[in-house]
């Protein structure tokens, strides 16, 4: 097929039987768009949502809220979950929704199955969300988090020597940038599990412009979102919000030599496919070991939809595997 010819098919036709499926279902719940919405509203809509298409939810030997100290002193919520007393590994993991939504607990199906196939312990971080907190809180804070627990995790009975950060969506974004800060501190990573993470500070690949109704995450949404979160136009050319295109202080493109290992799982029906792509490109340019699936026929969130949804299950068991090869490194 000629790459004209795909440039004109219908994009939907891309999609599994049963994607297909819950996009109709979806669209005939006929909610109103998350873009049409207050971020506390968005925030209890995508809650009430969060669990529907979840597989049923593993019991686990711990599961454990406390809180730890931001650098402003802000008592940053978290939820660790392992599968035993064992001193394990750890995920440290922070959720998507486009720095406005999300929370430990629309992510808690996802974290206890993460903990429970990798065998590991999950950190699972609740920042500070936006449009009260706006760029780069929700970075110090995911940064906070992964230095507490190397610093201090060992107190929870983790061991820290085999740490890896990872989430999906924007936390995939903050994850990234984490991996980044942890190569500048010295702070050695078992790697970095980004499922369709943001990479880009202009939404303006291919993909973008392919998936931009239709497919879950919508343009409209995206722009919600970042303008919640971003003060200026500038902070979409900062690092901290765009690995992949994103610059340091001094306007250089920022270096990915020596960063952690990188696992990324990305939904072929997505916006966010092509910088991920690119992103995995820029990181085995520079050195790092990348491993990288493309789930086809599903669309952003894939990964919370495992009762509809066999590739949801596929990724989770893929994240898994490269979480437990790369502890036993």
């Amino acid at each position: 097929m000629s790459p004209h010819h795909y440039h004109h098919r219908n994009p939907r036709a891309l999609l599994t039987p049963a994607m297909h499926g819950v996009l109709d279902r979806m669209a005939r719940l006929g909610h109103l768009p998350m873009h049409a919405l207050q971020p506390e509203q968005a925030r209890a809509a995508y809650t009430a949502g969060a669990g529907v298409l979840e597989l049923p939810v593993q019991t686990l030997a711990r599961v454990e809220d406390f809180s730890i100290p931001a650098r402003d002193q802000f008592a940053l919520p978290v939820r660790l979950y392992a599968p035993s007393s064992a001193v394990l590994p750890v995920l440290v993991y922070f959720h998507g929704g486009g720095f406005t939504i999300g929370s430990v607990a629309t992510h808690d199906g996802l974290c206890r199955r993460l903990s429970h196939l990798a065998q590991c312990a999950v950190l699972s971080v609740d920042y500070r969300l936006a449009p009260t907190h706006k760029f780069p809180t929700a970075h110090n804070d995911a940064w906070d988090a992964a230095q507490w627990v190397a610093h201090q995790g060992g107190t929870r009975g983790l061991d820290v020597g085999r740490m890896a950060v990872g989430g999906d969506s924007a936390g995939g974004t903050l994850a990234a940038a984490c991996a980044i800060e942890a190569r500048d501190a010295g702070m050695a990573l078992a790697l970095q599990l980004l499922f369709y993470p943001g990479c880009a500070g202009h939404q303006n690949t291919e993909s973008h412009r392919k998936f931009a109704q239709g497919f879950v995450l919508e343009e409209p949404h995206i722009t919600y979102f970042f303008n919640h979160y971003i003060r200026t136009v500038q902070d979409r050319d900062d690092w901290r919000f765009a690995p992949l295109d994103g610059k340091t202080a001094d306007g250089a493109e920022v270096d990915l030599t020596g960063v952690a290992a990188a696992w990324l799982g990305l939904a072929e029906c997505d916006p966010l496919v092509d910088e991920g792509v690119q992103y995995a490109d820029r990181l085995r340019m520079a050195g790092c070991r990348v491993d990288l699936e493309i789930y086809r026929g599903v669309v952003h969130e894939f990964i919370k939809m495992g009762r509809a949804i066999p590739e949801a299950a596929k990724a989770h068991a893929d994240a898994a595997r490269a979480l437990r090869e790369a502890f036993s490194a």
